[in-house]
């Protein structure tokens, strides 16, 4: 499966709109005014399925808190950077997934689960007036878990 990750030019507060290969919007994202980034995502028929959230007091490294279902109901885990000094690492800790920076500037990534298989590939496509992203997934991935990732690195990018 692969989803087009498009932030929007116009918007007050960070919003997205995904795409599948086709073209139709599979999800869209709305930012929140928070302390931190807060990210709701809806479905292609408008129903909350997801929430993104920065932890604001955190040492040293950004953690995002991720919930499933409407209105932040089920708290799920978090995704937070690791430090390193040559690409970034972050970690998914309610599925057992690691992401790795395949160069230094983090414009791509590699998901790989517990068993070191490709669960999803990121490649920023540069060059475009917003940030855009296309995202593979494998069978062993999940669209609503990576796209949450793909969310969480692009506000940590915006925050450092």
């Amino acid at each position: 499966m692969r989803l087009l990750f498009k932030q929007r030019m116009f918007s007050w507060f960070d919003s997205y709109d995904i795409y599948d290969e086709a073209g139709n919007t599979v999800y869209t994202v709305k930012g929140q005014l928070s302390w931190g980034h807060c990210l709701k995502i809806f479905d292609s028929c408008g129903k909350e399925v997801g929430t993104v959230k920065e932890r604001v007091f955190t040492f040293l490294h950004p953690k995002f808190d991720v919930y499933v279902g409407e209105n932040s109901e089920n708290y799920v885990g978090s995704i937070s950077k690791r430090f390193t000094f040559f690409k970034p690492v972050f970690d998914i800790d309610f599925c057992g997934w690691t992401v790795e920076g395949d160069d230094f500037f983090g414009f791509d990534y590699t998901i790989t689960d517990a068993d070191g298989r490709a669960v999803a590939y990121l490649s920023k496509q540069l060059f475009k007036w917003t940030d855009t992203y296309v995202i593979d997934i494998t069978e062993f991935g999940d669209p609503l878990t990576v796209l949450m990732f793909a969310l969480a690195m692009d506000a940590e990018k915006c925050s450092s």
